[in-house]
């Protein structure tokens, strides 16, 4: 049984050593814990996107374990990130296409995957979470409560889901949508943004609760003000990188960067398609990503 605890702001409950229930009002509300986490990564882009099937750090001092794959359809990044010694892992933003080969991971590593989280209800791809959940049995989903998505673990502003000694601290960033979250590492050297903010550029606000101005302070109050040299590990991306850090988001993000109204102007301005999945993804993500599976 692992020993991983989801903190809250409120006294949790017992329920075995995996779980724990976070209070809420009605007492229905799991709040279970899991996992996770994950090592320092310097991650080197590669141009080609058929190479890109993950990037690697391992930092055998602080014994944690990451890994950074790609799914080349939507341009998806997930994030593996596990506690080298307990094997408790945790993976971040999980694609229905992907799923094998991210199960296969974690068994070939050894590692026992107790939470496959959402940064937020993707529009543009299916959720591997629910599949996940079949494929390796002892896995639970997790999203912000916030998105009105189903799923095991409801999490809020300031919740840490713990591994050993390592956290992640749950950020509220809405704006992208309502349920956007970040997840930021307990020494503040890596910080796992969803879409509310890309590498030199940020997720639209035009669907989905989209909210420029929230989107803006979300990310000025609750990620630009992490260290500069703190590790940017986005959702997305569309130009071959895959890390930034907060310092080169505050000097370089074109869009960010700019003053509160010259942002809602770009943002209600930038005409975009809407993304080929919406219509089939949303609905399927709602419900974890299980339907038809």
């Amino acid at each position: 049984m692992s020993s991983a605890v989801l903190r809250t702001s409120k006294p949790a409950l017992g329920f075995a050593s995996l779980v724990r229930l976070a209070g809420q009002s009605n007492g229905s509300q799991a709040g279970l814990t899991r996992t996770l986490l994950g090592s320092l990564s310097s991650c080197h882009p590669l141009h080609r996107r058929s190479w890109r099937h993950y990037s690697v750090r391992m930092d055998q001092r602080t014994g944690l374990l990451f890994r950074q794959l790609f799914e080349s359809q939507s341009s998806t990044y997930t994030y593996l990130l596990a506690d080298a010694q307990t094997r408790e892992a945790v993976l971040i933003d999980p694609v229905l296409e992907t799923v094998e080969r991210d199960a296969r991971l974690v068994e070939d590593l050894g590692l026992n995957l107790t939470i496959a989280v959402n940064t937020h209800c993707h529009a543009d791809h299916i959720t591997g979470t629910g599949l996940l959940k079949k494929r390796l049995p002892g896995c639970h989903s997790a999203i912000s409560k916030d998105s009105g998505a189903t799923a095991d673990i409801h999490l809020k502003e300031g919740d840490r889901v713990t591994f050993g000694k390592y956290s992640l601290e749950a950020r509220a960033t809405p704006g992208h949508t309502d349920g956007c979250m970040t997840f930021v590492l307990n020494d503040q050297s890596m910080a796992f943004t969803g879409d509310a903010l890309l590498i030199r550029g940020c997720g639209r606000t035009d669907f989905q609760q989209g909210c420029a101005s929230a989107l803006y302070e979300s990310v000025h109050k609750k990620i630009f003000t992490l260290p500069g040299e703190c590790l940017v590990y986005p959702a997305h991306d569309y130009t071959g990188q895959s890390v930034s850090t907060v310092d080169e988001e505050r000097r370089l993000n074109p869009r960010l960067t700019k003053s509160l109204e010259e942002f809602v102007k770009i943002m209600n301005n930038l005409n975009l398609p809407k993304p080929k999945q919406i219509d089939v993804a949303v609905p399927a993500n709602l419900v974890c990503g299980i339907q038809n599976v």
